[in-house]
């Protein structure tokens, strides 16, 4: 009786999966429909693009929908604009976010907890209810229409903070003792231990903040105001402007803003899943 029980059990729990996998399957592919269907109009010619029935794959590839976007705007000049940006501010918030997160994990100091609490609740706070007020401070420095404003409205990062130093959580104490009983100072211990053993933390960092600053239309839409410092996003809302009808092109431009990110993504991939696994053990 046990072993048909067993092999019932058995039974349910191979049929379980499968249904899991299907459905993870069918969604995985219900999610990648939009991009299989942008994909497959950046290579048509415009009437083909709202055909109906949908035409998934093109009577002819147009590949020179892909030569005729950087003709019609500067968007060489956009994706460097975002590249340096992206770039900048994700180096920034790994050495702000790692160094802060080391104080608020490791080191002992009156009124820790409570000033990581207070710095942590300010995630909860939208953006949109003191961009007024940081805008006229940004003003008043004469820094609007400048990169540099980006830049420091995104060099600290609550969030950043949390990850990490839940990460940093899960490195054992008695490590950071041996190396002080060994002389090694407090920036040495966070050089050379903390931060070598926090590669996925660092990596899930870099994907968000990258692709934060990468997708941000709003903040390069209010400061930024020359065309030659413009982002990507915001050259892809010019293009679409001025060309609002060849949805072709629309999907070719949108379709080339993704590359970067799935690059960095892939690169980045297994640090990423071990990061999202770890950070929040301990804490």
């Amino acid at each position: 009786m046990d072993g048909i029980a067993g092999m019932k059990n058995g039974a349910l729990y191979t049929i379980g999966r499968v249904l899991i996998y299907v459905f993870l399957i069918s969604a995985t592919l219900l999610m990648l429909l939009p991009f299989v269907w942008m994909l497959s109009s950046s290579l048509k010619i415009q009437r083909d693009v709202f055909t109906y029935p949908i035409q998934w794959i093109p009577a002819s590839f147009e590949w020179n929908n892909y030569v005729e976007i950087w003709q019609k705007i500067p968007l060489i000049v956009f994706f460097r604009n975002t590249f340096q940006l992206a770039i900048v501010i994700t180096l920034i918030q790994l050495f702000t976010s790692s160094f802060a997160a080391y104080a608020f994990a490791k080191l002992r100091f009156p009124g820790r907890d409570v000033l990581f609490l207070a710095y942590v609740g300010t995630i909860a706070i939208p953006w949109h209810s003191y961009m007024v007020p940081q805008y006229i401070m940004l003003s008043r420095f004469g820094l609007t229409n400048t990169h540099t404003a980006i830049i420091l409205l995104q060099s600290f990062t609550a969030f950043g903070v949390f990850l990490i130093r839940q990460f940093y959580m899960s490195i054992p104490d008695e490590l950071c003792e041996a190396a002080r009983i060994d002389g090694l100072s407090e920036y040495g211990i966070y050089a050379r231990i903390m931060l070598p053993l926090s590669k996925p933390a660092m990596a899930t960092l870099a994907i968000f903040t990258f692709v934060t600053v990468w997708n941000d239309f709003l903040g390069p839409r209010i400061y930024l105001l020359s065309q030659h410092l413009r982002t990507i996003q915001l050259g892809i809302r010019l293009f679409i402007n001025q060309h609002s009808s060849d949805f072709q092109l629309v999907m070719a431009a949108s379709l080339i803003s993704l590359i970067p990110v799935f690059i960095l993504f892939v690169s980045l991939q297994r640090l990423f899943v071990q990061g999202v696994a770890t950070s929040g053990l301990k804490g």
